[in-house]
């Protein structure tokens, strides 16, 4: 019997024991404490990326910013807006092409990039501190490969 058909049959076992059901419930209780830990550091999930994505590069495109988050351009524009006005980064006019933004984090968006990488450390300490570092890489490994994309409706706040 293949992989695949061993993973129905398990779940006919205990039908609460499928793959898609455990995926589910980890996932939405996932979920629901990393958005406690961004909320701590005063921001929503997509912002939260936003500054990761930030604090990795330095400064980044409005345009990279929106293509690498799978978002649409006006949604990117929203979700600037709020770290804008709440000083978190600054968009400034590309001087080589003044149609592009170029988004860069402020000082007080790098100390809460500080808060929120630790509030989102300690969920995953909590939540898979019983893992060894290579069970880790294998769960990371396995999770790449399912059929997902960051694009899908589901993923959008």
């Amino acid at each position: 019997m293949n992989a695949e058909a061993n993973a129905v049959n398990d779940g006919q076992r205990d039908p609460l024991d499928r793959l898609g059901f455990l995926l589910a419930r980890h996932g939405a209780i996932t979920d629901s404490r990393v958005r406690h830990a961004f909320e701590t550091c005063g921001l929503a999930p997509r912002e939260g990326a936003t500054l990761i994505l930030l604090g990795k590069s330095g400064f980044m495109s409005q345009q990279a910013l929106a293509a690498a988050l799978e978002v649409d351009p006006s949604v990117m524009v929203g979700i600037l807006n709020e770290l804008e006005s709440a000083r978190l980064l600054e968009r400034r006019r590309d001087p080589s092409d003044r149609r592009r933004h170029i988004v860069t984090l402020t000082e007080e968006g790098r100390r809460t990039l500080t808060k929120a990488h630790e509030a989102v450390a300690d969920v995953e300490r909590e939540l898979f501190g019983d893992l060894s570092p290579e069970e880790i890489a294998t769960l990371r490994g396995l999770l790449a490969r399912i059929r997902t994309s960051p694009g899908d409706a589901a993923c959008s706040e």
